[in-house]
């Protein structure tokens, strides 16, 4: 333990006294006083202050970490402190924990923070995919900022317009970063996810119902506020279950239809809260406003049963996303490829009508 840590503990003992995970010392006209859960010692002089000291090295050397060390943000150090259970284990606890690293799952990242001799923290990110690859086989990033990029498009290369899709590529490593570095790059990741999640704990979470957010909406987006359909408010559940569920997105959706009135729809189980309906809900919800205004037609068709078996399988594989895993060779796979090829050859006229049959406007 550094003799300045030593200096910084009796000057903040002579000041304020020092409060920290257990550790408690002050400075009194008979001496010091230093405290922990196993220890009491009072009348203490400067070299038995150090002494005592350098014998709970892990009591003092977390006291500063968390005091010259962490970010005073209290968003950012409620985060620090939950990723290494510092509200829930005793700092002997914790810091043998520390010694062999201890991890936690914010979203598709995988966050690993380990001690340092003198009881500061190190972090790691990496996808959650990545837990057992070796650091040297993936792309290493020292840079924040770098997360950024990695976080723009997908395994296939395609861009990511919601960023707390689960679609995050996988093959990268931050592994050697600061308290501070370990928050912007979680929070490049996940913009907002740690201070609404902190905001959450505290209580301060300020959420922006369905009616709320589409009162708000104006030109194009104006029509979503039309969009009502009675008690039931299904409209806005089918939303819910289309967007907010957790294999499309990794939030927690905490807004309801408004503050008197809950959906039917599940929130999902993600750590973090959505607080308002995103960009990319109101966005899909104009376009379903403008879908659902049309007025409903009678159409009629002729299908096997497994045809129509076939057809609901393939609206699934699409809206799960499982499209791009059916293979071509598994023509036992009601939305492979091939069957649907040839439901289309079958049933579709030169025009793409199904079943000859035009679409009334």
């Amino acid at each position: 333990m550094s003799e300045t840590a030593v200096r910084r503990l009796r000057e903040a003992a002579s000041e304020d006294g020092v409060d920290c995970d257990g550790l408690r010392v002050t400075a009194t006209g008979a001496g010091y006083r230093f405290r922990t859960p196993d220890l009491d010692r009072e009348g203490l002089s400067e070299s038995e202050l150090e002494t005592v000291a350098t014998d709970n090295r892990a009591y003092v050397t977390n006291w500063d970490f968390w005091t010259t060390v962490a970010p005073d943000s209290p968003a950012d150090r409620a985060f620090l402190r939950w990723l290494e259970g510092a509200d829930d284990r005793s700092v002997p606890e914790r810091y043998e924990r520390l010694a062999d690293g201890i991890v936690t799952e914010w979203g598709q990242l995988r966050l690993a923070v380990d001690r340092e001799d003198d009881g500061g923290r190190r972090y790691e990110v990496r996808h959650v995919d990545d837990a057992d690859a070796p650091a040297d086989d993936l792309e290493r990033h020292d840079d924040p900022l770098d997360a950024r990029a990695v976080a723009k498009h997908d395994e296939r290369d395609r861009y990511r317009p919601l960023k707390t899709a689960p679609t995050l590529r996988s093959g990268w490593v931050f592994p050697d970063l600061d308290p501070r570095e370990l928050v912007s790059t979680v929070d490049f990741f996940y913009p907002a996810t740690v201070v609404n999640w902190h905001r959450e704990r505290e209580g301060d979470l300020d959420v922006d119902h369905w009616r709320e957010t589409m009162g708000r909406q104006s030109g194009i987006y104006g029509v979503i506020e039309t969009w009502d359909r009675g008690e039931g408010h299904d409209h806005v559940n089918w939303v819910a279950e289309a967007c907010c569920d957790d294999s499309q997105c990794l939030k927690r959706r905490e807004w309801e239809y408004d503050d008197e009135t809950d959906l039917d729809v599940d929130g999902g189980d993600g750590e973090f809260p959505c607080r308002e309906p995103c960009s990319l809900v109101v966005s899909a919800a104009r376009q379903w406003t403008k879908l659902e205004g049309e007025q409903s037609r009678t159409y009629e068709f002729e299908l096997t049963p497994s045809e129509k078996e076939q057809i609901e399988a393939i609206v699934d594989a699409v809206a799960e996303g499982r499209a791009d895993e059916i293979r071509e060779a598994d023509v036992y796979d009601d939305a492979n490829r091939y069957r649907a090829r040839y439901l289309r050859a079958k049933l579709f006229d030169d025009d793409g009508n199904l079943g000859g049959v035009e679409t009334e406007d």
